[in-house]
């Protein structure tokens, strides 16, 4: 039976059992209502849930009323196109009209992959809320957008900033539809603050008279004033103290996200790198900064009340609304959205990742309804009495993102950055000429198949649940979450944690458990879907078959962006959940990659001389540009410490002892386009100890704590080197027994590219999967053969699982756990996910959780065998590798592959013209029909509706027998 991981049976009491992956029918959403017999007697019913890659539920219909709509922009040339990632609301002034704002990976390709520029657009819903149900009226089009969208006080017009086409867009009602109404309003900005740094137009908002707008310029740590009748920039305010009246070199107003203007005069702007609000007088002919009020956490979205007189802030990271007083410029009080007091045990107060985002009031202004893109929750928080309170919460669609009351304060309109992609790929309907592939056809495409094309948005509404039906909404929350789980360690946890005192954790990139492991036999995989296989891969399909083979296992990113910070942290930021869709867009719709240490190209975990030093370029920037070391994406602790709420700060915390290979490094030092840096590239060099450093860390806590000759990501330098780099200093570590408790190791050449450039012949994909693959099983097997055998554990994941098909899920991946007390010759089919590895981690090495999400989910305890100390491991590496200059030692074994389909030159025709330069600028639509062409040798690509197509155009067999490995000594 084909195991899936979506629908599940739920009922509050299961926190024991979010991680089992039960093998059921699709189904609908559960539809249970919410005042039944048994919520009236404090219980949930079990009832048929949504389980997601990140290890939760979601009940998105369990509200009263719901009605949840998919966003769908009915391309006439792609009708099964979704639109994804619904990020900003706004309603009318009347009541009467609910714009939803999009900000997609807006890439839309024909059957040949050639991008439609005319459906490659971002969208707004309009939808008629007159009766309280939503009413689609029309779909609009615009080039670009990021996060806000505006009314203007007659509700006949509203604006939408451009993003990185640094513009406002102008809409107005014509008759009864809208329409853009002439060019986009220029802001004029050549650049943005940085290295490499475009602007990016953000927030905005509109003056009570409707006169002016205020657009927030994320890029430029400014706001511009603009006169909507000239349609002109007017004035412009940088919000740094050192460009506003204060101490230069001093972090302040960066990364502005969104604004708010009390009347006329003032503006309201969260910071939300800085973590303050900037009051900005715009009343006169030239803005001033008037106030900086310190908020908790990151601040995102803003709220006023209809007096102007109260500010509602929503913060990522502290999970709180900030409560401010416009008169006094003061935060009054602040209230959590995590859950009402009580629900969470006290052991797990403490953690974050609600991550509360969109704010909206009720007409009345005696509610607060906050989204919790974290939980998939909408907090109801009560304003009544003086004193802010939590009231419930209630399930909602995956992330959401923004929301509305309707004018008579009887329904609820919330936005839902996500749906889940489901299989991949999905079907052969995605471009209406495309048919089906039939018998002996030839290599066709389904184009939009990828993980970001396939990932929707949609709209739910409900009506406001009270009383009796508002708690058992709570307690659906909180099963979806596994509040309720109970919070003690789990019994062979507790017995490893007496037995292991070392972790290897290896992270690799973006491929899928079918690419790899499709032919296991004894497992839930497809042969046909194998493009790197046991020839290819000979030492992960050992780890796989000789210890245990997760076919259930999933990889919480959707892509590297944030496919980091869950492997890292265990969740994501708010600036980073918002900024992968433009960031990973094909048409310049701007966002700079901020997800492993460095914001918009500096390296942010240094500051001063010591940026400078490690990369010359900083020495260009002025004294105002990202001074200190604050990054906008950095997740807290879960005690509050700012920005050190990864896996190596959990682990300091402990006591334990840390090294870094590869994790959280400078990657302008190896590529940086549209900068004169060449001669500032770090040279590769295959032996660098002593003489030539390979890195810099771009993590305050990882600088000292990381090895600078083990390069980072580098896609023309293989993994053989890296290992070879980790395994000197390891010989270092047997010889003194300081081996550190945790090891952070990254392996990066499966993600492959960059051929032209490659060293030492390894210059083709399976190639370098093959490279990929030796560099582990080089690990594994020197830990095998040490004094470290005995009490050390290595677990490896992908960070995401985005180039490359599955036939059961997008998100399905390879994870490997290795070392004594693993079972032997198992397969293990539970529902994991990258959070139920770092839980394992954590619980082993006896360090604290890291957020929400781990804190409530169980470790992956199915892969032990506490029995079983005894292990060993012999690397192989492909015969694909012979022919490589790489320097295996001396009786070095390998294992039989197929002979390579391709030369390299063929890979670099193919690939010219593709960015390989960091993780993911490459055209991955593009490179993923690339390798199935060049490796599968013209079979047809899988597109049936996610069941796969063998060559003669059948349904294809799962777990094909695979050819036995034979050994070259």
């Amino acid at each position: 039976m084909r195991s899936i991981s979506r629908p599940i049976l739920l009922g509050l009491g299961l926190g024991l059992g979010l991680g089992l992956g039960l093998g059921l029918a699709p189904a609908l959403l559960g539809d249970a209502a919410a005042a039944d017999s048994t919520a009236a007697a404090g219980r949930v019913p079990q009832n048929v849930g949504e389980l997601l890659p990140t290890g939760q539920f979601i009940t998105p219909r369990a509200a009263p009323n719901a009605v949840y709509q998919p966003l769908l922009p009915n391309l006439a040339d792609a009708p099964n196109v979704k639109a994804g990632y619904a990020d900003s609301e706004a309603l009318s002034p009347d009541g009467r009209t609910l714009l939803v704002l999009t900000t997609g990976y807006n890439e839309v390709v024909d059957a040949n992959g050639k991008q439609l520029p005319k459906d490659s657009t971002q969208f707004i819903f309009v939808f008629d809320v007159t009766s309280g149900t939503p009413v689609q009226r029309q779909i609009l089009q615009v080039s670009n957008s990021f996060v806000g969208i505006a009314f203007a006080p007659d509700g006949r017009t509203f604006y939408v900033p451009g993003a990185g086409e640094d513009n406002i867009h102008v809409f107005a009602l014509q008759g009864s539809t809208w329409a853009e109404s002439g060019a986009p309003i220029q802001l004029g900005h050549k650049a943005g603050n940085g290295l490499a740094q475009k602007p990016l137009a953000s927030g905005i908002a509109v003056t009570a008279d409707g006169t002016r707008a205020v657009v927030v310029n994320r890029y430029n740590d400014s706001v511009s004033v603009v006169d909507l009748a000239r349609r002109a920039v007017v004035a412009e305010q940088d919000l740094r103290p050192g460009r506003s009246g204060g101490a230069s070199g001093t972090p302040g107003g960066e990364y502005p996200n969104s604004v708010a203007i009390a009347g006329n005069r003032i503006a309201y702007v969260s910071s939300e790198r800085d973590r303050e609000i900037v009051a900005v007088d715009i009343s006169g002919g030239q803005p001033a900064v008037v106030a900086r009020i310190p908020v908790q956490g990151n601040p995102n979205k803003l709220a006023l009340d209809a007096a102007g007189k109260t500010l509602y802030v929503a913060s990522d990271n502290a999970d709180v609304v900030s409560v401010i007083a416009t008169a006094a410029n003061a935060v009054t009080s602040t209230v959590s959205t995590i859950a009402p007091t009580g629900l969470l045990a006290p052991q797990r107060a403490k953690y974050k990742g609600a991550s509360p985002d969109g704010l909206a009031l009720s007409a009345d202004g005696g509610t607060l309804y906050v989204t919790n893109r974290g939980t998939n929750s909408l907090a109801v928080i009560a304003l009544a009495g003086g004193t802010p309170r939590l009231a419930g919460l209630i399930p909602t669609g995956w992330s959401p993102s923004d929301v509305r009351a309707s004018a008579d304060g009887r329904t609820v309109y919330v936005s839902n950055a996500k749906t889940d992609p489901g299989a991949n790929p999905g079907n052969c309907l995605g471009y209406q000429s495309v048919p089906c592939p039939v018998a002996n056809s030839p290599v066709v495409f389904a184009p939009n198949q990828y993980i970001l094309n396939l990932t929707g948005s949609a709209l739910l509404s409900f009506s406001v649940p009270r009383g009796t039906a508002l708690e058992y909404m709570t307690q659906r929350v909180a099963a979806n979450n596994g509040f309720d789980a109970p919070p003690v360690l789990d019994p062979t946890m507790a017995a490893l944690r007496q037995k292991i005192k070392h972790v290897i954790y290896i992270v690799k990139e973006n491929r899928t458990y079918d690419q790899v492991l499709g032919d296991v036999r004894k497992a839930n995989g497809d042969a046909n879907l194998a493009e790197f296989p046991r020839g290819t891969t000979p030492n992960q399909h050992a780890l796989a078959t000789d210890f245990v083979t997760f076919d259930n296992f999933y990889d919480a990113g959707d892509v590297s962006g944030n496919g980091w910070p869950w492997s890292t942290a265990a969740k994501e930021s708010d600036a980073g959940a918002k900024m992968l869709p433009p960031n990973y867009a094909a048409n310049g719709a701007g966002g700079s990659y901020d997800w492993e240490g460095t914001n918009r190209n500096v390296n942010v975990g240094l500051s001063g001389a010591a940026r400078v030093a490690a990369d010359p370029l900083a020495a260009s920037l002025d004294p105002d540009t990202l001074p200190g070391t604050g990054n906008v994406a950095a997740p807290d602790g879960p005690d509050g410490e700012v920005q050190k709420g990864y896996l190596w700060n959990a682990a300091l915390r402990a006591g334990l002892t840390v090294r870094n290979y590869g994790f959280y490094i400078d990657l302008t030092r190896y590529s940086l386009a549209g900068t004169p840096s060449a001669n500032l590239q770090i040279s590769a060099v295959r032996s660098p100890y002593p003489a030539s450093v390979q890195s810099y860390a771009a993590n305050p806590q990882l600088v000292p704590l990381t090895d600078p000759y083990f390069r980072g990501f580098d896609d023309a330098y293989p993994d053989f080197y890296r290992e070879q780099e980790w395994e000197r200093e390891f010989a270092g570590y047997v010889a003194h027994g300081n081996l550190p408790s945790l090891s952070l190791v990254r392996f990066m050449n499966d993600h492959t590219g960059n051929y032209k450039n490659a060293i030492d012949g390894v210059n083709k994909p399976d190639l370098q999967v093959a490279d990929n693959d030796y560099a582990v099983g080089a690990l594994v097997q020197a830990i095998a053969r040490s004094t470290y055998a005995r009490d050390t554990l290595v677990f490896v994941v992908e960070d995401d699982a985005q180039d490359g098909p599955d036939h059961v899920d997008a998100h399905r991946s390879t994870a490997f756990i290795v070392g004594p007390y693993v079972k032997h010759g198992a397969v293990v089919s539970t529902h994991y996910t990258t959070i139920s590895m770092l839980r394992t981690i954590s619980d082993v090495l006896g360090m604290d959780h890291l957020s929400l999400y781990d804190a409530n989910q169980r470790p992956m305890s199915d892969a032990f065998d506490l029995s079983v100390p005894a292990w060993g491991f012999d690397a192989r590496a492909s015969s694909l590798l012979r022919g490589t200059a790489l320097p295996f030692p001396k009786g070095a074994r390998f294992a039989d592959a197929a002979r390579s389909p391709h030369d390299a030159r063929y890979w670099m025709d193919r690939t010219q013209g593709l960015d390989f330069s960091q993780e993911d600028k490459v055209d991955a639509v593009a490179y993923n029909q690339i390798l199935w062409k060049g490796l599968m040798g013209g079979k047809p690509y899988p597109v049936n509706g996610g069941r796969p197509l063998g060559r003669d155009g059948a349904e294809a067999q799962v777990a094909t027998p695979a050819k036995k490995d034979d050994d070259d000594d």
